[in-house]
């Protein structure tokens, strides 16, 4: 996992967790508590309830991203970007500022007025945007999103949001964003599910990740909350990130937040990582072979990519326990494990076992107990089938 250095604050899978706190200078975003338009009373808010409460990363929005508004042109961005300077010039407190821009043009004024990083919510849609956050050397956080200007986020399955992280490249110092929320009427809460699900699989990039998730519907729902009432289930599922693999957590929520992910850092599985003058060692953090293949992806060449398909198979291994098992099956079930390189223990109680295998392994388990006659062969052989997924 690539460390990202965003002015000197370092973002990876070595250092904690970073907060970034909001600020809008955008009359129509939603959360008023956030928004200004008086340079004097941004910086003041920045300073008392953002970086004092812990931010390491102010996100600085100058038009909402909500659908229902009209997207402003890169002109009428820049015309509000005078109060987004003059008021990080004017923060007493020490941050990395973000500005959040679909627009290079933007972007390039923003940093030449003194911004650190880039928060781009339309992915690369305007192709000129990595090339000038490589150019000044900043890092930039890139949104999942459609190769379009006017359609942030509006990309409903998993795989398709993948794929979209990749469109237009990725620079050395980009931190990933899967894009939560109801960016599209097509975008169904179980679709966010679905992708905080499969978080880890972004880890396939090598880059770190960005986690937008504070109050979001996909989250209210399960409580039955209003985004008053969101609070809650905003930080269990932060915690949750983190563990998942997470690196920036976005929120307008800052001191809890913080909590939150120094609690989701402290309880996930320790990682080795070591290095030997020129060779190193990472343990990758994966738990299915979907999560495995993504990474198979990102260093196999294409010509082999039979080969790395086969490793995928082979990276995660799964454990069942076993009640009930007649005898018969249970004969099955050890010659089966044992032609698959898995393993099949037997408790002290009569058809209480334990099965272990990879997801490879489970297949050409399953492969075989199909051919038997014994009772519960097929049933096994259909779960069996399915595993590591």
């Amino acid at each position: 996992m690539r460390t990202v250095d965003a002015a000197g604050l370092p973002i990876g899978d070595d250092h904690p967790p970073r907060i970034m706190g909001v600020l809008n200078v955008s009359s129509e975003s939603p959360y008023k508590p956030s928004v200004f338009n008086s340079p004097g009373e941004a910086a003041e808010y920045v300073d008392r309830e953002l970086i004092d409460e812990g931010a390491d990363i102010v996100d600085v929005g100058l038009e909402s991203a909500n659908k229902r508004f009209a997207v402003l042109s890169a002109g009428e961005e820049l015309a509000r970007l005078d109060v987004a300077l003059d008021t990080i010039a004017s923060v007493s407190g020490d941050a990395v500022f973000s500005i959040e821009t679909r627009y290079h043009e933007v972007a390039e004024a923003a940093i030449a007025g003194g911004f650190d990083m880039v928060n781009d919510i339309c992915g690369f849609a305007d192709p000129k945007m990595p090339e000038v956050c490589q150019e000044h050397d900043v890092a930039v956080a890139k949104m999942a999103s459609p190769p379009d200007l006017e359609r942030p986020g509006a990309i409903e399955d998993v795989d398709e949001i993948y794929d979209a992280l990749a469109r237009n490249g990725l620079t050395d110092k980009t931190i990933v964003d899967p894009a939560f929320g109801g960016w599209s009427e097509d975008k169904t809460l179980a679709d966010d599910r679905e992708t905080f699900h499969r978080l880890r699989e972004f880890r396939g990039y090598g880059q770190p990740i960005l986690v937008s998730i504070n109050r979001k519907n996909f989250l209210r729902s399960v409580a039955g909350r209003d985004t008053d009432g969101a609070l809650p289930v905003s930080l269990a599922a932060t915690a949750m990130a983190v563990e998942r693999g997470a690196h920036v957590i976005r929120t307008h929520d800052v001191a809890e937040t913080r909590d939150a992910t120094l609690i989701g850092h402290e309880f996930s599985r320790a990682r080795i990582r070591e290095t030997d003058d020129d060779l190193t060692i990472e343990e990758l953090d994966i738990t299915t072979a979907r999560e495995a293949r993504r990474h198979v992806d990102r260093i196999v060449s294409a010509e082999n990519n039979a080969d790395g398909s086969a490793t995928a198979d082979h990276a995660v291994a799964r454990t069942f326990e076993l009640r009930g098992v007649d005898v018969e099956t249970a004969r099955a079930l050890n010659t089966a494990s044992e032609a698959a390189a898995g393993s099949c223990v037997e408790g002290t109680d009569t058809g209480h076992l334990l099965v272990s295998a990879t997801r490879a392994g489970f297949q050409a388990m399953a492969d075989r107990l199909y051919t038997e006659s014994a009772v519960d062969a097929d049933f096994l052989a259909d779960r069996f089938a399915a595993a590591g997924e």
